[in-house]
């Protein structure tokens, strides 16, 4: 491994550690806030605690993908899931159920064996000014379609999301070679579109996000870890020219690692976070169930008794 490509991997696990964190203040933040709109999400501290650990992970990632490939970078994002799910569990007091370790390890595996398929030669190519407005309008459209109201919001939101972090990815990358490849201005026409288009898809992509952890982290997180990749490897094979590896081989082995990760994602889904057991004082059960519920203790009053004559 080049030493390029090495800088690429250390950048891309720290940055996979940062999202996992946010991700887990995010679904806190949902939990408590399952009503909250947008302007009470932008006052509260631990929204824009997230926000910058999204943003410090974010900027890890950009410098990433100047030193390694898409095809290198975005499938070490899949262990975003790896440290969120422990993660949210210790936050949550509870231990990692089997379940959520497997469905973890099939998510992961699936993601393996799918970009292992489209992995080759970094691109020396990135998309022109009329490919990316092309692929921005595209998955707008398909976000649109996600993002309207019926059942199962959260992981519809989640795929949503994670589309638009790897279209953002893409762009990312075009900016960089654009802006770096001294064939003409930092500041291209080219540069600054793609450099706001990447910006509403990454605000977009955190909004989506936010919302879709209300119905949980694991699920929701899995979908986005799935999707994200998907979106890039798609861009990688149609724009970029990057090729499925192995031949029939590879495409066999593709399959496999959508089927794989799939059944990850359902594992995932399918999860129940187990429910405290609440210890009472056998010897004195009404103090500890008024303990636990201090509401159910009769109200003091400030008014004095009144003494009545016998």
């Amino acid at each position: 491994m080049s030493a390029a490509a090495l800088i690429a991997v250390v950048l891309s696990l720290v940055s996979a550690v940062a999202y996992a964190a946010a991700a887990v203040a995010q679904e806190r933040l949902a939990s408590k806030n399952s009503g909250a709109g947008l302007l009470r999400l932008l006052g509260s501290g631990s929204w824009w605690a997230a926000v910058g650990l999204n943003a410090g992970a974010a900027l890890l990632h950009v410098v990433a993908l100047k030193y390694g490939p898409l095809t290198l970078v975005q499938p070490l994002g899949a262990l975003t899931l790896v440290a969120a799910v422990p993660m949210g569990a210790r936050v949550a007091g509870r231990r990692v159920t089997a379940t959520e370790w497997r469905g973890t390890a099939l998510t992961l595996l699936g993601l393996g064996a799918l970009l292992v398929t489209a992995s080759g030669p970094a691109p020396h190519q990135a998309l022109s000014l009329t490919e990316a407005v092309t692929v921005a309008g595209t998955t707008a459209a398909l976000i649109g379609v996600l993002s309207r109201p019926g059942t199962r919001p959260g992981l519809r939101h989640a795929t949503a999301s994670g589309f638009a972090s790897g279209v953002a990815s893409a762009l990312t990358q075009t900016v960089t070679v654009a802006a770096t490849d001294h064939s003409g201005p930092v500041l291209s026409a080219k540069v600054i579109v793609v450099a706001l288009l990447v910006a509403a898809f990454a605000v977009g992509g955190l909004l989506l996000s936010q919302t879709a952890y209300r119905g949980g982290l694991g699920a929701p997180l899995a979908v986005v870890t799935l999707s994200n990749p998907m979106a890039a490897a798609i861009i990688g094979l149609t724009l970029l020219g990057q090729g499925l590896q192995g031949g029939v081989w590879g495409i066999l082995l593709a399959l496999t690692g959508a089927g794989l990760a799939s059944w990850g994602v359902v594992l995932l889904t399918r999860v129940i976070p187990p429910t405290p057991v609440i210890d009472l004082d056998e010897e004195h059960p009404v103090a500890a169930v008024l303990a636990l519920d201090p509401t159910l203790l009769p109200r003091q009053t400030s008014e004095p008794r009144k003494l009545t004559a016998l």
